[in-house]
């Protein structure tokens, strides 16, 4: 698992408990949240744009109020908005579908997207351009990781290792760093993210059939009955 842990963790809880029962997870997250010392100016802001949950968990240490509404992209930043007391609305399960939304429904208030300094879509030019007001804030980084040791073992040794990607990002640090030995089954959130793993000498590349974690889950489970049957063996990583 490349992503940070509470995401990580999130996803394994998702996936069925046949499913995570075959597999033994190895935490090697690829990218660290690391908050900005910054305070977004929300004079004359009418409504949050959130785009992940770490922006969510960021802007929630953030700002006190819980007036503004949020517009959300996927389930799962929209779960963390209304966790954290926003009055949050899930308005597509990518930024494209975000912005087509937005200029359909044209909300009549200033918007203000927090993100983090390395981000996809061009939400705020994109939503401007179209003639819906939107100013932009970054408010956390996202530092690259090297692996961890223990997934540098599971890589160098012989059983099959799964790996799911959900970020371009994520996925080319992987390619550029790891020098695996074990045979690799991977699955990218979308045809961008599976873009840097195809370096790799992989038995197997899936793209999942949307960019979300309920088709990513899917994705997860049948590549891993296909590893457990290709190699012959029911325990993998």
């Amino acid at each position: 698992m490349t992503r940070p842990p509470a995401a990580s963790e999130r996803f394994i809880a998702g996936l069925p408990a046949t499913v995570s029962a075959q597999f033994s997870p190895v935490f090697s997250p690829m990218i660290e949240i690391r908050p900005l010392d910054v305070a977004p100016d929300l004079s004359g802001v009418g409504a949050l744009v959130f785009t992940s949950a770490n922006a969510v968990a960021v802007a929630s240490e953030l700002i006190c109020s819980r007036d503004l509404v949020c517009y959300c992209v996927g389930p799962a930043t929209t779960e963390a908005a209304r966790g954290a007391g926003w009055h949050a609305t899930q308005s597509g399960d990518t930024a494209q579908q975000l912005i087509a939304n937005l200029t359909r429904i044209r909300p009549d208030v200033q918007l203000l997207h927090l993100r983090g300094v390395h981000a996809r879509g061009d939400i705020a030019e994109n939503l401007s351009r179209a003639g819906v007001s939107c100013d932009e804030k970054a408010i956390y980084d996202q530092s690259l990781l090297p692996l961890s040791d223990a997934a540098a073992g599971v890589l160098a040794g012989p059983a099959p290792v799964l790996a799911p990607f959900f970020s371009p990002r994520t996925a080319r640090q992987f390619a550029e760093t790891a020098n695996p030995r074990a045979p690799l089954w991977l699955t990218a959130l979308s045809s961008a993210v599976a873009e840097p793993l195809k370096t790799l000498p992989f038995q197997d590349l899936a793209v999942a059939a949307a960019p979300n974690n309920a088709a990513m889950g899917k994705t997860v489970e049948m590549s891993l009955k296909r590893a457990n049957r290709v190699e012959g063996r029911s325990d993998a990583h």
